[in-house]
């Protein structure tokens, strides 16, 4: 097991970056959504002050 995490020398080359891409495909779908209920709210916010 230890020789599969090191990698023959490389792992932590290997292991740094699947886990950058975790994080930017992680960012890829929460900031979108984050994002959204923003503009929402927002929207929301317009159509309130627009019926008054």
């Amino acid at each position: 097991m230890n020789e599969f995490l090191h990698m023959g020398g490389y792992g932590g080359y290997i292991w740094s970056a699947y886990a950058i891409t975790a994080v930017m495909l992680a960012l890829s779908i929460v900031l979108p959504i984050m994002h959204g209920k923003k503009t929402r709210k927002r929207i929301e916010h317009i159509l309130e002050q627009e019926q008054d």
